[in-house]
């Protein structure tokens, strides 16, 4: 019986030791990619950072935008949710907020939700509680360029100028730091204005040529292919960050399983020798 034990606690040490060295592996899997990731992150971030507060702030001059992007200038009906997750698991509860955030939010509207999905799970998620999906992109986020983006942004900005939406949602995840990340939920269209405050600098004239609508209807395409672009860079830097961490716990609580099997196996395997020793005693004293 004592021999049986130990057989099984030495297979499962086998397999947790197997399980640990995979583990291990992806987590310097993940380390390198996250460095890789957060350099393209940091190089972008700065020049998406000063395009989209540069277009922000022709838009916070503007006394009279055009009202097709102005909030309040139509009723919400149908609205547009960019949900970016992952292609891969193994990465914690990265996915699973990233899904729970967008589901929080369409059961909180009272508008019809219409879904474009980067990255499979999320895809998956919502395809099999039969919501509309009109866009799907299942490439990981680390593969996605500024062209494909445009490719999916510009029929999404289409549907709102034909009224087919009537906002357009993003929801992705924010990186904050290796260890640190949330749920960021933008809303890309229509536009809220904030009225100056008291006292704040008064707004710059500013002329437009050849007219308003003209300068808008080139700038709010780049404005929202460049903060997608820009959520789609940040969010690949989390889901790295994600998996790397989850690896780690993972090794760690692995090794930490074969310490307690090792122990358990030490002590089985005393207990057996002591039995030996006193069935050989027993069996000396009887000869006597």
């Amino acid at each position: 019986m004592a021999a049986s034990n130990m057989r099984d606690i030495k297979r499962r040490i086998r397999s947790i030791s197997s399980m640990e060295h995979i583990t291990k592996a992806m987590k310097l899997v993940s380390s390198a990619k996250l460095r890789k990731a957060k350099a393209n992150f940091e190089k972008t971030q700065g020049y998406l950072s000063y395009v989209t507060e540069s277009i922000k702030e022709v838009f916070r001059d503007v006394d009279e935008a055009p009202a097709d992007y102005l909030a309040g200038t139509r009723e919400i009906k149908r609205t547009c949710y960019i949900v970016v997750t992952s292609c891969r698991g193994l990465c914690g509860s990265y996915n699973s907020n990233v899904i729970k955030a967008a589901q929080r939010r369409m059961d909180e509207s009272d508008s019809q939700p219409v879904l474009v999905t980067v990255g499979s799970k999320g895809k998956d998620y919502f395809a099999r509680r039969n919501y509309e999906i009109c866009q799907e992109y299942d490439l990981p986020p680390e593969d996605m360029t500024f062209q494909m983006t445009q490719s999916f942004t510009g029929p999404i900005l289409e549907m709102y100028k034909n009224g087919e939406v009537d906002e357009i949602v993003l929801i992705y995840t924010a990186f904050k730091s290796t260890l640190e990340y949330e749920v960021k939920t933008v809303k890309l269209l229509p536009f809220e204005f904030e009225a100056p405050k008291e006292g704040a600098v008064a707004r710059r004239q500013v002329e437009y040529a050849p007219s308003i609508d003209q300068v808008f209807n080139y700038m709010i395409p780049k404005y929202a292919e460049l903060t997608v672009f820009g959520s789609i860079i940040e969010a690949a830097t989390c889901e790295h960050a994600a998996r790397r961490m989850a690896m780690e716990a993972a090794t760690d609580n692995a090794n930490e399983m074969l310490s307690e099997l090792s122990l358990t196996y030490n002590r089985a395997r005393q207990a057996a020798i002591t039995n030996e020793i006193s069935e050989i005693v027993g069996g000396a004293e009887a000869l006597a």
